[in-house]
């Protein structure tokens, strides 16, 4: 009986953006053109050769030679298998040859040899089979792995706009389930369906030397009319089966999306609305399955009955044959042995072509995304950047997400070295979005970003990297230690220049302050740390990347009003003779930037310090004024809260004291 294969998942079509005068550079489409629709596993089989004959491993293809040379091995054997058991059946059958005239050592010896011989050449056949699967299983997991990395990398290429898109939950079971999927096609191509096409021309063979062609013929016709009904039944269960892995992805999906928003999940008490998404998914699930076995026992039961006919009509022959003297009881025995030797072989093509068939579905998503070019990649003649002074410049800017909502209008301003610029407006003017871009997150559709006189786009986003220090507004750290986020920032840092960036940071104290100190595990997405603590960990990391251009997101806006000062004096620290771009929403802490420009509907409102900004009275003014009167409220009642607290004390106090 066969088992149920690996799931398939869906995904959305690529989103390409349009380009206006800038020109784009697209990275070289994947090699892998596979559509499982179209059934084109000779294709697939041919994609994924160049993985399991790889030319820089001559040990892994030695090992296909000599899995070869024990396949070929084995399969010899187990043609021998069925002979021996009919020379053994036709030692032991009555009248075979004459009692009086053999001696009983011979008559009870000689059926003895041939019963070893039959169980000998058993384990043979076992030791050889598992000796090859033992040698070209280091091939067929290297083929998995190194295409398995070859997908998670290419992962990485692709935009910030795919991921923005895409649900990680369904990402990774997209890269999960095309990782089973390539190691079921090679394993079925080269462990079961190889040499089950080379048992099928020996027992042909066998057939037509030992009995005549109407054997041939009738295990011929058997032979097609299973492959036959296998196909139609599985093209029949492959709707069935991309039904039930898309319901699966769904609920796979739903529940990551949950478990990651636990804290919000807790704070709204939805716990029964996320159950009932779930089970609702799981319920289109269940459904499906249900189906899925449905059709399977209907495959099983077809494949069986095929085989049984074909089977009964030989041995009927073999009987008539008897009866007219042209045949033994061993060659009864013998047409039996081969064709149920036969049914395993044939049952595993049947259940190749099934897993094959589900596995190139399995993988289809993962060769989407190997195919899906890179919107940024680097140019062919792309060169390093040199970081000289670190002058960033931007000049007639225009971006959007989407065509129908500009989001820059033709910003042009320039960051001098060594000199720091904030860029403020309201919510939704384009100021993260002008980071976005120096990173090259995203690329404009008009107007140039420079460093030093270079075209980002001319240069390798590596490089590019490297210069630019960001310290996020949101910050979200790895599941693991604090040691191992902050060394994020320079894998190669000493453990001196660690401790030195965490007292920049001013979180060392707090780090030392905890039982396991610096291997203190943060949780998922950093959810053990205080908001306030992340971003400290997100600061002393790129303190220790010590990068010549700083892009620093709102780096204070978690922090309490106590830290706040502290921290901004260290960055203030960290940005000396570095070129900054200062992203702000509380403008007190952009007061002693070196011009302050003010973004609104993505365009350029105003420009200037903050004295001069504030005498215009324009935007800046209007800004600063209502932040200064949110902060006035908040100290006024910070003040009154601290004058409250003694009296409170005293008053719930007093009376016990008494």
């Amino acid at each position: 009986m066969e088992r149920m294969s690996s799931d398939e998942s869906s995904m959305n079509p690529p989103v390409r953006s349009s380009v206006a005068s800038v020109p784009r550079i697209e990275a070289a489409p994947a090699r892998r053109r596979v559509s499982a629709e179209k059934g084109e596993l000779l294709s697939t089989f041919r994609e994924l050769w160049t993985y399991m004959w790889p030319r820089d491993r001559a040990d892994l293809r030695m090992r296909i030679m000599w899995a070869t040379v024990l396949l070929i091995i084995a399969k010899l054997i187990t043609i021998v298998v069925p002979y021996t058991f009919k020379w053994a059946t036709d030692a032991l059958a009555p009248g075979a040859s004459s009692a009086s005239e053999i001696p009983f050592s011979v008559l009870v010896g000689a059926p003895v040899a041939l019963t070893l011989a039959y169980g000998a050449m058993r384990i043979l056949m076992a030791l050889f089979t598992q000796a090859r699967d033992a040698l070209f299983a280091s091939v067929a997991m290297h083929a998995v792995r190194r295409l398995a990395l070859e997908t998670f990398e290419h992962m990485h290429r692709l935009s910030l706009r795919y991921h923005l898109e895409k649900k990680t939950g369904g990402l990774t079971r997209v890269l999960e389930r095309g990782r089973t999927g390539i190691e079921t096609i090679v394993r079925m191509t080269m462990l079961t369906a190889v040499p089950t096409v080379v048992e099928f021309v020996l027992i042909l063979g066998v057939l037509l030397y030992e009995f005549d062609w109407r054997y041939a013929a009738v295990t011929m016709l058997m032979i097609l009319g299973y492959m036959w009904f296998t196909t139609k039944a599985t093209q029949w269960r492959i709707g069935i089966r991309r039904s039930m892995n898309e319901s699966d992805t769904d609920a796979n999906t739903k529940a990551v999306d949950s478990l990651l928003n636990y804290e919000t999940v807790k704070y709204f008490g939805a716990e029964d609305r996320e159950k009932a998404r779930y089970d609702k998914s799981m319920e289109k699930f269940e459904r499906a399955s249900v189906k899925a076995y449905t059709s399977l026992a209907v495959l099983n039961a077809g494949q069986a009955v095929i085989f049984t006919v074909g089977l009964t009509v030989c041995m009927v022959m073999v009987v008539i044959g008897i009866r007219e003297g042209r045949n033994t009881i061993g060659d009864f025995v013998l047409v039996n042995a081969m064709l149920i030797q036969l049914y395993q072989p044939l049952n595993f093509m049947g259940m190749v072509y099934r897993e094959i068939k589900q596995a190139v579905s399995d993988i289809e998503m993962m060769f989407d995304i190997l195919d899906r070019a890179p919107e940024v990649a680097d140019r062919p003649d792309a060169k390093p950047l040199q970081v000289t002074a670190g002058v960033v410049r931007f000049e007639d800017v225009h971006f959007h997400y989407t065509p129908d909502r500009p989001i820059l209008r033709g910003i042009t301003f320039e960051v001098p070295a060594g000199k720091t610029v904030a860029i403020v407006g309201p919510s939704g003017a384009g100021k993260s979005t002008l980071s976005r871009l120096l990173f090259r997150f995203y690329e404009p559709q008009q107007g140039t970003i420079s460093v030093d006189g270079q075209d980002i786009l001319a240069i390798t986003q590596g490089s590019l990297r490297a210069a630019v220090g960001m310290v996020p507004q949101d910050t979200v750290l790895f599941n693991d230690t604090i040691g191992y986020n902050v060394r994020y920032g320079r894998w190669d840092a000493t453990e001196a220049e660690i401790e030195e960036a965490t007292k920049l940071a001013q979180i060392d104290r707090f780090i030392r302050s905890l039982p396991e100190g610096y291997d203190t595990p943060v949780g998922e997405r950093g959810l053990k740390l205080s908001g306030g603590e992340k971003q400290r960990v997100a600061i002393a990391r790129t303190l220790l990347k010590g990068p010549p251009i700083l892009v620093l997101d709102e780096a204070t806006s978690a922090l309490d009003s106590f830290t706040e000062k502290d921290i901004q004096d260290a960055l203030e620290r960290m940005s000396r003779g570095r070129t900054t771009l200062v992203i702000a929403h509380r403008l007190s802490t952009i007061v002693n930037a070196d011009e302050i420009i003010v973004l609104d509907k993505g365009l350029i409102a105003e420009r200037g310090t903050h004295n001069g900004l504030l005498e215009q009275g324009g935007v800046y003014a209007q800004l600063w004024n209502r932040q200064r009167e949110v902060d006035q409220a908040r100290e006024t009642l910070e003040r009154s809260s601290k004058e409250e607290e003694p009296s409170l004390r005293v008053g719930l106090t007093g009376p016990a004291l008494s």
